[in-house]
């Protein structure tokens, strides 16, 4: 009897699932879902490599793979255009703007994310408006007010102008940061005879130096990839890599093809060295579960 029991329970835990896994389902929308995202892929590699291919060929030809490969496209391009300056042009202004961005953005972040008040609600609500309305429908404004103040064409006009949407993107991904920090640890420090000051810089800016570096990167990244506003207010001596990428495109007829594709190569390895280095500091998901355990 034993035996049959035995059996019977070995032959019930085979036929369970195991533990932890739920059985595969196919249905209609994760079909959709998941060949609308391999066809996205497969489309944004496809541009890449076309591009990359372009740059490396000697001689336009029909077809899709070039005759002859060659590298002399990225030399040209770099004195053609001035990479070096441009690049350097880049890193100041985006190095600029996450300075001043972390500065403002972090004791803000700590305000909303610690206090309440009247209109709290409200100046969320504001910090987003940069983020999901079209860059032009402030861009004009901003860059006549830049010109107002004779700023064209200066580093200080394209730091100011980058820094209205940057500055609310920083406070947003910060907040979630400062929301983890249970506020007893404050507390305790200031039982223990520490100032406002003392608690912010050697109890919460250790703990936030997650969040710093998060909202550095990320600040950074859209940066270096923000056009609209760069374009309107920078001039032949303050171009970011981006701008300069629009203004060779637009005379493609007056250069050589190759030479285009080599620098828009060189915009998409800078743009993907600041994603890779992002996301060794930023997990989407980590950022994702704090905001709704936060929200709680």
């Amino acid at each position: 009897m034993t035996d049959v029991a035995v059996t019977s329970a070995e032959e019930n835990t085979a036929t369970l699932p195991e533990a932890g896994r739920r059985p595969i389902r196919h249905t209609l929308t994760g079909a959709i879902t998941w060949g609308g995202l391999w066809l996205f892929v497969g489309g944004l590699l496809l541009a890449v490599a076309t591009v990359l291919l372009a740059s490396l060929t000697a001689q336009l030809a029909e077809g899709w793979l070039p005759r002859t490969y060659t590298t002399r496209w990225y030399a040209q391009s770099w004195a053609t255009f001035d990479l070096g300056q441009l690049l350097v042009t880049t890193v100041e202004v985006g190095v600029a703007v996450v300075a001043v961005t972390l500065v403002v953005a972090l004791p803000t972040a700590y305000v909303l994310a610690r206090l309440t008040f009247p209109g709290r609600k409200l100046l969320l609500l504001l910090f987003l408006v940069p983020q999901v309305v079209p860059v032009m429908t402030y861009a004009v404004p901003l860059a006549t007010l830049v010109y107002r103040l004779r700023l064209n064409d200066t580093l200080a006009g394209i730091v100011l102008v980058n820094l209205v949407p940057a500055i609310p993107f920083a406070v947003l991904v910060l907040i979630p940061f400062v929301e983890q920090i249970d506020p007893r640890v404050e507390q305790a420090a200031r039982v223990c005879g520490a100032t406002n000051r003392r608690v912010f810089v050697h109890i919460l800016g250790p703990l936030l130096v997650p969040g710093l570096l998060a909202a550095g990167v990320l600040t950074l990244v859209r940066v270096v990839g923000q056009f609209e506003l760069t374009f309107l207010v920078s001039g032949p001596d303050s171009q970011t890599l981006v701008v300069a990428l629009y203004g060779a495109a637009v005379q493609a007829g007056e250069l050589a093809s190759q030479e285009i594709n080599a620098m828009a190569v060189v915009y998409m390895l800078t743009t993907l060295v600041l994603l890779l280095v992002a996301l060794r500091f930023v997990d989407p998901t980590s950022v994702a579960a704090r905001d709704r355990r936060s929200g709680r």
